[in-house]
């Protein structure tokens, strides 16, 4: 063919990119184009100066890579249909992806043109896989499939048409975000997979994370490379496909980014002093303050201290999960619909395991197996940086410290509770009532 236009989405990189390469074999003029949506733009989602910037600069070096490809990257704004529009494409290859707006994409791009859509995003394709609820028969059928390999970068020619200009980024945005872009995101794996994935451990913050996040959700590196490159790092490998169970279970259910997957009783309150307090990291627990600081400073949290986070705001303040999907999201550099939605559900009971309905983080129990010698909690909560443990796990024992709250409720008075009101609850098969 002629002319295709490879529309780039979440897939900004030029390593191991399907929709490129197979765009570069098929057609003599490839245009790689990155539109500006505007319909994202005026979310909440496309606000986030934290997102915007990364965005800007995963753009920028795009254009880079591209350009040492013999092309460069075209960039325009408005509806991503009408831009490609323009170019009056043979065909349109485009990464699949899981929300509902991707799907609409989608949808709007087949009734116009050739499209041809390509699994980059996952590690496994959409169609790969049947859809699956419970994660653990889902992983298995996972590790079963035979993975694609990797694409090489392609040869390109100069696209010959004019471009807008890459967005700047932001000036507002949290003090110590990591950069965005491929080369960035290259360099971050390079180094993970040559030192701290062999310590990987998600229940101990004095391990290393792979900081890989944001990066994975933008497409500046491959999920499906990074399986390839760490085959014996179980647990962090596990995570990955967490990610693509998330994801395959909004492309589904593209409706569970705001409602739930399953009803439960808990977590129904609104906006109030308290879910502010929540999103200051004024809480009186020290891990979910830590948390809840370093999403402010870094654009980023540990899962496991996400976790912990999404529970106190529903179970221990009663305060719907959606305001504390919506403020993820907000600051996450890596904000991504699928896993962010599918986790705060998690927690919350209303998703894919019906156990946690009946489970609530102890923040404090949870800062004792997580961060045991309290480093982690000295780093981010400056006024509790002179206490060791145990105390910086419990300040309030040692009559609290000047400019730190007291406890904004009692967790112990809060589960008792709970666990009183379950009582009386019809109980699903094997689910259990666990508060630790």
């Amino acid at each position: 063919m002629d002319t295709a236009v490879m529309l780039f989405t979440r897939d900004l990189r030029v390593h191991d990119n399907p929709a490129l390469a197979a765009a570069a074999r098929e057609a003599r003029h490839v245009i790689p184009l990155f539109v500006l949506d505007d319909r994202v733009l005026a979310t909440a989602y496309g606000r986030s100066p934290n997102r915007r910037g990364f965005l800007a600069e995963s753009l920028a070096d795009l254009d880079a890579a591209l350009r040492g490809l013999g092309s460069r990257l075209v960039v325009r704004r408005g509806d991503p249909v009408e831009e490609v529009a323009r170019f009056a494409p043979d065909a349109v290859h485009c990464a699949e992806d899981a929300s509902a707006y991707a799907q609409d994409r989608e949808r709007r791009l087949g009734e116009r043109f050739d499209l041809r859509l390509h699994p980059s995003t996952t590690v496994v394709g959409f169609d790969e896989l049947k859809t699956y609820k419970v994660f653990t028969p889902y992983h298995r059928a996972w590790l079963d499939v035979p993975l694609r390999g990797l694409e090489d970068r392609p040869r390109l020619h100069d696209p010959g048409v004019g471009s807008g200009d890459v967005p700047t980024p932001p000036t507002d945005r949290s003090p110590h975000v990591v950069p965005g872009g491929e080369r960035a995101g290259r360099a971050r794996l390079d180094a993970w997979l040559e030192g701290g994935v062999a310590d990987y451990d998600t229940t101990d913050l004095r391990r290393e994370t792979s900081l890989l996040s944001a990066y994975l959700h933008f497409g500046c590196v491959s999920a499906l490379e990074c399986v390839t490159r760490a085959p014996r790092a179980y647990a962090w490998v596990r995570q990955l496909a967490w990610r693509d169970f998330y994801a395959q279970l909004l492309r589904a259910f593209p409706e569970t980014s705001r409602d739930d997957l399953y009803t439960r009783p808990y977590g129904r309150g609104g906006p109030g002093s308290a879910l502010t307090a929540w999103k200051e990291g004024r809480t009186g627990y020290p891990l979910v303050d830590g948390g809840m600081r370093q999403l402010r400073d870094e654009g980023f949290m540990p899962n496991r201290v996400r976790l912990v986070a999404a529970s106190f705001l529903v179970k221990d303040l009663e305060i719907d999960w959606r305001h504390g999907a919506d403020h993820f999201e907000e600051l996450l550099l890596d904000g991504d619909v699928a896993s962010n939605r599918g986790n705060w559900q998690w927690v919350t009971g209303t998703g894919v395991d019906h156990a946690q309905s009946g489970r609530m983080f102890n923040p404090t129990l949870q800062a004792r197996k997580l961060d045991p010698d309290g480093a982690y909690i000295r780093r981010h909560v400056g006024e509790l940086a002179s206490l060791e443990a145990p105390l910086v796990h419990e300040p309030w024992r040692g009559g609290g410290v000047a400019g730190y709250p007291a406890p904004i409720v009692d967790h112990a008075a809060v589960a008792r509770r709970l666990r009183s009101a379950r009582r009386g609850l019809p109980s699903r098969s094997g689910e259990a009532t666990l508060f630790d």
